[in-house]
């Protein structure tokens, strides 16, 4: 009968792990590079190529993502939304990127960038929401998680508008313009909404987003609101229904702060893709 050596010396299993071994050279060569402002200037000075990033607040590394045409644009997206939130601002924030063939793009950089940082306890805003975009209208209802970013840092309304168009307008005109102003998701009715958009308004000279708010709902038929989520704000002909997250609704002339439903923190799962002007 055969014998076994409790333990050979000569031989052993091994494995190759070429994802790891990319992962570990992408976070090096990171490392290597020194964080830039996150701002518009610096964006301008990349190329439009395909690619992988890293944010950092106050010098701590908060997240890793991907650019699959250009990193500048999807940077530039992030910024954005910082902007237009509370408790955080964009002097915080710094950056850092490479550019990555588009070949190599099949093997998904920023998840064996993350896979590399996870385990060692880093990047917090990519298990927050930070990354996700408006999940669309089927999503309203959800309650936020107290550990979301969208809870951590709610979207700002008194920030200023200086690029709307000044005097009488309607609605149907001024509601495109508003969400491409506004840093952050503006959600409204687009098919369906009869001769609700044909009302006229007179836009207040560089009007905070909420007294814009004011404006365009005291303008709205009276079973219309503008309900204001953590992360976004939606406006729909719905004003008796309730949303749990909600913190502030717009109903004609009428404005109505509440307190918004929050759940206890816990795992937050990533958002399928959503147009952002999905109709649900």
């Amino acid at each position: 009968m055969r014998r076994y050596a409790e333990q050979a010396t000569y031989y052993r299993d091994f494995r190759l792990s070429i994802t790891q071994a990319l992962g570990d050279q992408l976070a090096s060569a990171l490392a290597d590079l020194e964080p830039a402002p996150l701002a518009e200037e610096r964006l301008a000075e990349l190329d439009d190529r395909p690619g992988v990033y890293q944010l950092y607040r106050n010098d701590e590394f908060v997240y890793v993502g991907k650019a699959e045409k250009s990193l500048p644009t999807r940077i530039n997206k992030h910024l954005r939304k910082i902007s237009g939130r509370r408790n955080i601002t964009l002097p915080e924030m710094t950056f850092t990127c490479l550019y990555v063939a588009e070949d190599f793009s099949a093997l998904a950089p920023e998840k064996l960038l993350i896979k590399h940082y996870k385990g060692r306890g880093k990047i917090p805003w990519n298990n927050n929401g930070f990354g996700n975009n408006d999940p669309g209208k089927r999503r309203d209802e959800t309650v936020v998680k107290a550990n979301h970013f969208d809870n951590l840092h709610p979207i700002d309304v008194d920030r200023v508008l200086t690029a709307l168009p000044k005097g009488p307008v309607t609605l149907r005109k001024l509601l495109p313009l508003t969400a491409k102003e506004i840093p952050y998701t503006f959600r409204y009715l687009k098919k369906g909404y009869g001769d609700a958009y044909k009302a006229i308004v007179e836009v207040p000279q560089e009007p905070t987003i909420s007294r814009l708010f004011e404006t365009i709902a005291a303008a709205l038929p009276e079973d219309w609101q503008i309900a204001l989520l953590p992360g976004r704000a939606i406006m729909y002909p719905d004003n008796q229904r309730t949303y749990p997250s909600v913190w502030r609704y717009y109903r004609g002339e009428q404005v109505l702060d509440v307190e918004p439903e929050i759940e206890e923190a816990g795992e937050i799962p990533e958002e399928e893709e959503h147009d952002e002007n999905d109709q649900g």
